[in-house]
């Protein structure tokens, strides 16, 4: 086990350290400059100058880097230049948002897409099933920001039934209607987001049911008198999830991506707009900041999964 958390660790800071120093490049490489956006007609070229050095952008780029790298081992951030507060307060700022629509996405993904191929997979074959096969392939093909748009103009422009946008109606309320309003604005980005997640986590759950109803201990069950309910819920339900775990884990990386479309579409003010938002002002230290907590959260999603993997089927030694 020791040795598993050793190399697992260092295999997650290897991956946050690639993703950091990458991240700190392409920003880097995006043909403008922070500066020049903050130009105006009545800056002197000394004012001009002072804010390139101010933000440390008359360094080599390898010079930037080490500064850079020194300031992140000491817990330091940097400060946004578009908003010139400390990275970490404004990341503060937006990271519950995300963590809400999220954690939205997977409750969706896990009720209802588990609970959905479990009942294919009891019904395979049959009309049930094969509507479900449909719906999942039409999911699995859906392009996330098509979806976004398409379910904010039914719902939002068209019927009005659902807000155009943001986590709230101002002015922000109080108490349960406050909670009320943000559920109704969650709904719409929730669902857009969930929908591929959501037909993979059916499919996989069905198939690796149907496998494991073949298996031989399966027969046992129902020979010793055992129901098909308690077969599939005893027997059957634990081996079955344990694919569906793994995709599900390993989507979480795609969920934080696709939440940066999402958030954008429909203004929810997370991480994943921000990063919109940051490209669009090369707030540099915002993006470096952003992409390190979302390498940070694909790898401890990465853990935490291998650790309900071998919980699920301990036959599975995390240490080997």
């Amino acid at each position: 086990m020791l040795r598993y958390l050793i190399r697992r660790l260092g295999r997650g800071v290897l991956t946050i350290f690639v993703s950091v120093t990458l991240v700190f490049f392409i920003v880097r490489a995006m043909p403008s400059d922070p500066v020049s956006l903050m130009i105006s007609p009545q800056m002197t070229a000394e004012t001009q100058q002072a804010l390139t050095q101010a933000y440390g952008l008359d360094k080599p780029i390898g010079v930037q880097y080490l500064l850079y790298m020194r300031e992140l081992l000491s817990g330091n951030l940097g400060t946004s230049f578009s908003r010139r507060v400390p990275v970490t307060e404004y990341l503060a700022e937006r990271l519950p948002w995300t963590l809400l629509l999220l954690l939205a996405v997977m409750l969706i993904v896990i009720l209802v897409g588990i609970s959905v191929g479990l009942f294919a997979a009891a019904h395979k074959g049959k009309l049930a099933d094969r509507l479900i096969n449909i719906v999942v392939t039409m999911g699995i093909s859906v392009f996330i920001p098509f979806m976004a748009f398409l379910l904010l103009y039914i719902f939002s422009f068209k019927l009005r039934i659902s807000p155009t946008g943001g986590a709230y109606t101002p002015p922000k309320g109080t108490g349960m209607a406050y909670y009320l309003d943000v559920a109704r604005h969650l709904i719409l980005p929730a669902v857009a987001l969930s929908i591929t997640n959501l037909a993979n986590a059916v499919l996989y759950t069905r198939n690796s049911m149907i496998d494991v109803l073949r298996e031989d201990y399966i027969r046992t069950a129902y020979s010793k008198g055992n129901s098909k309910g308690r077969v599939l819920r005893v027997h059957a339900l634990k081996n079955a999830l344990i694919p569906t775990v793994t995709v599900i884990g390993m989507q979480i990386g795609l969920m934080v991506g696709g939440a940066t479309v999402t958030e954008t579409v429909f203004s929810w003010p997370g991480i994943g707009r921000l990063i919109y938002d940051s490209v669009n002002a090369l707030d540099y230290p915002v993006l470096q900041g952003a992409f390190l907590l979302m390498a940070v959260a694909v790898v401890a999603m990465s853990f935490l999964t291998d650790l309900v993997v071998a919980w699920l089927d301990p036959r599975i030694k995390l240490g080997g």
